[in-house]
């Protein structure tokens, strides 16, 4: 199973996976019914979740029901817990739009919701995270989640997503990040996927975040929270939601 995982998603192009695990997806949810772990964004029950991972599988990572893994998972315990998100009028940016949170977002009816990305068959508008064809300070939240890895030119990415973001308003941006690193590792150099994949641990990805991510951001002009959320939740939620270890949630504000 592990092998075939690999396979698949480092052979299998993305927007393809993402059209097939849409057909897949009521077999899945059938054969895997059970009531150890529970989806917290929809609710479904399991007794397992799938494993995932380009180079490491993870095992419990996929949830059958809405694709969401665990860092999807974790932001949205948050976005419910402590933020105003699912009740206050806001109107959201959504970058590379996670299928876990797609149609749950399109169905607030607080919120004016635009999904973006260059090549993502799920998002509304197409357009380059450096080049934004937005006015600036248009919206109140911003959502860019495992994007800035991919991007050559980040720093110009960051500014674009500061400038589009109102005054006051909020941006998550999650990233593989190596907690254990100080600084971040990245060789432009380095464009053959195979080797991509060696260096910073998938083939589209152009570094690896170390902790002077968030100067980064600030050096932009962003204020940066780090939310490490896992720490005020019980081992019990952990396990029942499968739910990363550690991971740190940079919450960003304008």
């Amino acid at each position: 199973m592990n092998n075939l995982v690999k396979i698949v998603l480092n052979v299998i192009p993305r927007n393809l996976l993402t059209r097939l695990s849409f057909l897949l997806k009521p077999l899945i949810k059938i054969y895997l019914f059970g009531k150890k772990h529970v989806d917290p964004i929809d609710n479904s029950s399991f007794r397992k979740f799938l494993p995932y991972g380009y180079n490491k599988i993870r095992v419990n990572a996929l949830s059958p029901s809405t694709f969401s893994l665990e860092r999807h998972r974790l932001l949205w315990l948050y976005l419910k817990r402590e933020t105003d998100f699912f009740s206050k009028k806001i109107k959201v940016l959504h970058f590379a739009p996670e299928a876990a949170f797609l149609e749950k977002f399109k169905k607030l009816k607080n919120i004016s919701y635009d999904t973006i990305d260059l090549n993502s068959p799920l998002a509304d508008i197409k357009a380059d995270i450096c080049n934004l064809p937005i006015n600036s300070d248009s919206y109140d939240f911003i959502l860019c989640n495992h994007v800035l890895e991919h991007i050559l030119d980040d720093e110009k990415a960051m500014k674009e997503l500061y400038r589009v973001l109102k005054k006051g308003g909020t941006g998550i941006f999650q990233v593989p990040l190596n907690m254990s690193n100080k600084q971040t590792y990245e060789d432009f150099t380095i464009t053959d996927p195979k080797e991509r994949n060696k260096a910073f641990g998938q083939y589209d990805h152009v570094r690896v975040y170390g902790m002077d991510f968030f100067e980064r951001l600030e050096k932009v002009g962003f204020k940066v929270e780090k939310c490490e959320y896992t720490l005020k939740l019980s081992e019990e939620e952990k396990i029942k939601y499968c739910l990363p270890k550690k991971e740190i949630i940079p919450v960003c504000i304008k």
